[in-house]
């Protein structure tokens, strides 16, 4: 009996397909700054997930970039989605607005890595705000 691979390509992605996918989603002009862009933000973003879906994300990634994520350990505090923005800014040496874009570039293909189901554990595990920079809507529960 064959067995076919139900993974999306996207899922088998080396890190250096994930380089070039950020660097032409993210419109950077070298490979280089692609990759440090990479390492930074997902090394933020290893700050502020814990738990299974920390293993389940890192699992996702190419070697390369689940080393970055799980580099660092969990942050004590968490932080809001734009508080992610402001630290990812404050650590790249740039402004919020880049840090925005750079955060965006990245966590798009970190989106598409992961796939709907373990996206929808880590948001529900983050703060607000972080929805919109994997490039999916943010949605409010009623009061």
């Amino acid at each position: 009996m064959l067995v076919q691979d139900t993974a999306p390509a996207a899922r088998r992605m080396t890190f250096g397909q994930m380089l070039e996918r950020v660097r032409y989603d993210g419109a950077y002009p070298t490979r280089a700054r692609a990759e440090s862009t990479v390492r930074a933000v997902l090394a933020a973003l290893g700050r502020q997930i814990t738990g299974d879906e920390r293993v389940a994300l890192a699992a996702c990634l190419p070697p390369e970039a689940a080393r970055a994520f799980t580099s660092t350990a969990p942050g004590i505090e968490q932080l809001t989605g734009w508080g992610f923005v402001k630290d990812v800014a404050t650590r790249l040496g740039g402004t919020q607005a880049t840090a925005r874009w750079d955060t965006g570039a990245v966590l798009g293909v970190v989106a598409d890595l992961a796939g709907p189901d373990l996206l929808g554990r880590v948001l529900a595990g983050l703060p607000g705000g972080y929805a919109l920079l994997f490039g999916r809507a943010e949605l409010v529960r009623a009061a």
